[in-house]
């Protein structure tokens, strides 16, 4: 038999015919399928979370079939309350499927410790602002006593506490500074 002849015959031309129309049936039922499980055109508004609390945050995304996932923050916002979502991904009125994961940013409590750096001590004033305001710290009352060495930081107080290397102070403490003012004691 000829190829010719066997393409032409009513036997090959049946089996692909029958071919066609399973392929047919196969990628219908798949589109059909898949239109279901995947909620094709259903879609959730996500809600503007900004400013409010965990717990309502939590209540609000179940209540649009969302679901919570908290990072951590290590920016502490004075704008918002404690322990309240400062941002969100993805933004308020975006429309995503059931069941999506937002994540949400937290605000500390409030900010973050800073250890108090070595080496400011007779160090002068013009080395020392810099330094610390590099650390997030702001300097506060500036006192003179009677030293040889001008404008040379003799002390670091915080709130009346003598500061020393190493200590913690939160982020945007004020520190006081003891200079010295170019006398003789």
């Amino acid at each position: 038999m000829s190829l010719v002849k066997f393409i032409t015959s009513k036997t090959f031309l049946k089996q692909i015919g029958l071919a066609l129309v399973a392929l047919f049936v196969l990628c219908y039922v798949i589109l059909k399928w898949l239109n279901i499980t995947t909620n094709h055109g259903k879609f959730e508004t996500v809600p503007d979370l900004k400013g409010k609390s965990i717990n309502v945050a939590k209540l609000e995304l179940e209540d649009n079939n969302l679901v919570m996932k908290i990072q951590d923050s290590a920016n502490y916002n004075p704008e918002y309350p404690k322990f309240s979502v400062i941002e969100q991904e993805p933004a308020s009125g975006t429309k995503v499927k059931e069941d999506r994961k937002i994540y949400i940013t937290l605000n500390p409590s409030g900010y973050r410790k800073m250890t108090i750096p070595d080496g400011l001590i007779d160090k002068t004033f013009r080395q020392v602002k810099p330094t610390l305001e590099a650390f997030g710290f702001k300097i506060g009352k500036i006192t003179y006593v009677d030293n040889i060495g001008k404008d040379m930081v003799l002390k670091l107080t915080h709130k009346g506490t003598t500061l020393n290397a190493g200590d913690k102070l939160a982020k945007t403490s004020v520190i006081d500074l003891q200079l010295g003012n170019g006398n003789r004691p």
